[in-house]
């Protein structure tokens, strides 16, 4: 018998021992895109802006040109954007994660039949 919740596998792309991108980065870009700030897009994921920033800091290290654009606060307001290559990259590991999941969707349907009814609770997960 499948268990009751959905499972869904999560492609993440490294870059040596750095993630350049996976769901929760990929995530970030959307929010930095969809308001305009890191500190806003973190608030929006409920993370810290340091977290955040860090997360940028290494899709931007990762990539040849940066993914997200940042402009310094102060009277005229600061902010942030994606870039046309941070687009090009959020579009592409999108179709990845489709064609990826797509391909192991049958055998994702016998693996769930393997999972335990209810996922551990957050305190029991190490």
């Amino acid at each position: 018998m499948a268990a009751p919740y959905q499972s869904t596998p999560r492609l993440r792309i490294q870059l040596g021992h750095a993630i350049a991108i996976g769901p929760g980065k990929a995530q970030l870009l959307e929010a930095i895109a969809e308001t305009g700030s890191i500190s806003a897009a973190a608030r929006q994921l409920g993370m810290s802006y340091r977290r955040a920033w860090l997360l940028v800091d290494t899709m931007n290290q990762c990539f040849r040109e940066p993914l997200v654009a940042t402009a310094t606060g102060g009277k005229g307001g600061g902010g942030a954007q994606i870039t046309a290559l941070g687009e090009e990259v959020l579009e592409r590991y999108r179709r990845m994660q489709r064609i990826a999941s797509e391909a192991v969707a049958e055998e994702m349907d016998t693996f769930a039949s393997l999972f335990a009814e209810s996922p551990p609770t957050p305190d029991r997960e190490h």
